[in-house]
């Protein structure tokens, strides 16, 4: 039963959230966020698009998997400064 849950979670994620973004983009902030990867400045865009609480229960759950949950804090605070930083750009743009 826990994981229908978890399946369920992650269906409901990406069928409201992820179809807002493309496949580059988040795989280009995932990398940002849990790697050492370089934001490109055309996906703050779609990110923005996306919302706020797509963004941050995306990242939630990617951060909750056993491998990565000992390091969440850090993931969710690069989070946090992705979105910032995305904001701040688009306002501009």
């Amino acid at each position: 039963p826990v994981f229908s849950v978890e399946e369920a979670e992650a269906k409901s994620l990406w069928n409201t959230c992820l179809v807002k973004i493309t496949p580059k983009c988040a795989l280009n902030i995932i990398y940002v966020v849990f790697g050492n990867g370089t934001l490109i400045e055309s996906c703050c865009h779609d990110l923005v698009q996306e919302g706020k609480v797509c963004h941050d229960n995306l990242i939630k759950y990617i951060a909750d998997r056993p491998s990565l949950i000992g390091r969440k804090a850090q993931y969710l605070k690069k989070r946090d400064d992705v979105w910032s930083h995305c904001v701040s750009i688009s306002k501009t743009a």
